[in-house]
């Protein structure tokens, strides 16, 4: 008999496709099992069918409340019977005693690299499947990933155990071969062919046999140059130009120009180097030398910040790849990544003292401006960022309004708060300034927040923070 599954994904914000769902997905229509994918809650879906199994994902470990009630939800369709509903992800693998107490179900955890994992009575590994791509056919929520990208792994795990990274708890054991190409040609027989290949390994300059790997990429169409062709208009031929992206980064300690020459002869595009901390500077820069050597321009860069950097380490870091751009005529694209730990529920953990709520958030809406992405050109970062770490700091500590409203040229407002900004300077009250923004963050009363300081010049700067007008007061909601 036939089970109906559903397929559950909760409703926080990602661009890319629940990869574990996606092999569950293939797993139940193996068994000729009936599956249908949901993006949130739906109060619809209980009179669909009786749900035989209902399975949920989880992320990230600050999407906590969102996934929690997307669980609790679902677990009133099974009325009490557990044994139907299942939940796994990160967050189920890195806080299942936390999942559980909330939630009563007890999570999965880790890979699904065994038989049996999903109480079936087969000898069948769900991680070794391909991810169906016709998961979401029937359903609003579409992943451009689907439509041109083959994705998985070519290795799984990394040796290494940085106190930051989750990789060494959800997938403890380094297999640095997993022979990609047979998993790739069972997509393409599938679902077609796709034009590029995006590939999550979490370290793959680890693998000893990263040769192999390049080897299979080439022979799967990825050559450095390669282009996928298809019918266009007129069924004229049309060339579009492959690439392959190691998602993840690569990890620049691991970089040898050997490993360099291997990776130059596929289409990657982005080279993705992770550059988590300032001590790397000369490490990461000989780095960027091998890929010019190598003839590697596309380049990407993961910048983790609110670590154990500080303000300055994070501007020196972006700077230095405006200086390699200007050097060697290249586009790196930074794209900085607020640290969290690996159990924090939401987004608000702060490492202090290094860091702040009001440098944090100055930090985040300068990205919300720019999507998150620092652009490679030398004038759009010094417009942005600053010129230099002391003018970062003090855009750091504009008013939200400010900030985000500035142009080319230094409006009234900005020209006035910036007058007051070198006042306090001067007189080294800006520790005060601080204390003042982030303990009041979110109230609105002026009068009520200068009573907080003795200072005329602080005082008088309050009032570009704390307005007591609706428009003023929806920078706060």
């Amino acid at each position: 008999m036939n089970r109906d599954i559903l397929l559950v994904e909760p409703a926080f914000v990602t661009k890319f496709p629940p990869m574990g769902l996606m092999k569950i997905s293939t797993y139940h229509k193996h068994l000729g099992d009936n599956v249908k994918f949901i993006k949130g809650i739906s109060d619809n879906i209980a009179y669909e069918c009786f749900w035989d199994r209902i399975y949920i994902s989880t992320v990230f470990t600050y999407n906590w409340l969102i996934t929690i009630k997307t669980i609790k939800h679902y677990k009133s369709l099974v009325q009490g019977d557990l044994s139907r509903i299942y939940v796994g992800g990160i967050m189920a693998t890195l806080m299942a005693k936390d999942v559980f107490e909330a939630t009563g179900v007890v999570p999965i955890q880790g890979l699904l690299d065994k038989p049996g994992m999903l109480d079936d009575d087969n000898q069948l590994i769900v991680d070794k499947m391909i991810p169906d791509y016709d998961l979401f056919i029937d359903s609003e929520q579409k992943y451009s990933l689907v439509d041109d990208s083959y994705f998985g792994y070519s290795t799984r795990g990394c040796p290494n155990k940085c106190d930051f990274c989750a990789v060494r708890k959800l997938e403890p054991t380094f297999i640095e071969y997993r022979g990609i190409k047979t998993y790739i040609k069972k997509i393409k027989q599938n679902f077609g062919e796709k034009v590029h290949l995006v590939l999550f390994d979490n370290n793959i300059l680890a693998s000893k046999k990263l040769d192999k790997v390049v080897d299979d990429l080439i022979d799967l169409g990825f050559k450095k140059g390669a282009k996928f062709s298809y019918k266009g208009k007129n069924n004229q031929t049309v060339y579009k130009k492959r690439y392959v992206d190691f998602n993840q980064g690569i990890d620049a300690r691991l970089l040898t120009e050997n490993k360099m020459k291997l990776l130059s002869k596929i289409a990657i595009n982005p080279l993705r180097i992770a550059f988590d901390h300032i001590k790397y500077e000369k490490l990461y820069s000989s780095k960027i030398d091998l890929a010019v050597k190598y003839e590697i321009t596309h380049l990407s860069n993961y910048i983790l910040y609110n670590h154990t950097d500080t303000p300055e380490d994070l501007w020196n870091r972006l700077r230095i790849n405006i200086d390699l751009n200007k050097k060697y005529g290249l586009k790196i694209y930074s794209f900085p990544m607020k640290y969290m730990p690996l159990d924090a529920r939401d987004r608000s953990y702060i490492n202090k003292p290094a860091w702040n709520w009001q440098f944090l958030r100055g930090v985040q809406r300068i990205l919300n401006v720019v999507k998150g992405i620092v652009m490679p050109g030398e004038d759009f970062f010094y417009r942005v960022f600053g010129h230099d770490v002391d003018e970062f700091k003090m855009i750091l500590h504009m008013p939200e309004k400010i900030l985000m409203n500035r142009g080319r040229t230094i409006g009234p407002k900005e020209d006035e708060w910036r007058k007051k900004y070198k006042k306090i300077e001067k007189n080294n009250e800006l520790g005060e300034l601080i204390s003042i923004l982030c303990s009041h963050r979110g109230k609105h009363d002026l009068s009520q927040v200068t009573r907080a300081t003795k200072s005329i010049h602080i005082k008088s700067i309050l009032e570009h923070y704390y307005i007591n007008d609706e428009a003023s007061l929806s920078l706060f909601n």
